[in-house]
């Protein structure tokens, strides 16, 4: 696949929709697929390494590299500054493979005015109901930052016609197949 056949897949959606479970399932599958680290000024979770989860960053460092230009997207969440640095985007696709960024919504917006040929494919739990029992469950998050999680997966999911494709991740093979699915039609526009 030549750098001109390559293409840029932003996989976006609530908090404990399963962007991350899903993306690392179809990387499995399909390993071509470039996967960008994002900056963050969040502190590591338990057993995430900095340069492979995350560029774990000072709020100064970050603030720099956005005065600087560095970003494709950027956003304040829950918090925290996330964002994906443009040299990580651009050698990648560089390269000739597709890639696939993981971003939050906002971000995703900001990519799809920077690069018009994103494709943008929007994660959904299958209910608000399950999208809460997901992040009580990961055992990480207080209940003030699940109220504030919550508050933001309202306003995303209201977003969601913003995208190319949505993919309800209520069963996880099935959501895994789906997005497989969506991925190699649009490799094949």
């Amino acid at each position: 696949m030549s750098a001109q056949d390559s293409k840029l897949f932003v996989i976006s959606g609530p908090s404990g929709a399963g962007k991350g479970t899903l993306v690392t399932r179809v990387r499995e599958r399909r390993s071509n697929l470039g996967l960008t680290v994002s900056a963050t000024t969040r502190a590591p979770r338990k057993g995430e390494v900095d340069g492979v989860n995350y560029f774990f960053l000072t709020r100064e460092e970050f603030d720099r590299r956005v005065a600087n230009g560095e970003f494709v997207e950027w956003a304040e969440v829950h918090g925290n500054c996330y964002g994906t640095l443009v040299s990580e985007v651009t050698s990648k696709l560089a390269s000739g493979a597709s890639l696939i960024l993981e971003i939050d919504v906002q971000g995703a917006l900001q990519v799809k005015e920077r690069f018009p040929e994103a494709v943008l494919i929007f994660i959904k739990p299958p209910s608000l109901e399950v999208l809460r029992e997901r992040l009580v469950g990961r055992g990480t998050e207080t209940p003030e930052t699940i109220e504030l999680r919550m508050a933001n997966a309202a306003d995303e999911l209201a977003l969601a016609d913003r995208y190319d494709d949505v993919v309800v991740n209520d069963d996880l093979d099935r959501a895994t197949d789906e997005l497989v699915r969506v991925l190699d039609m649009h490799e094949r526009i």
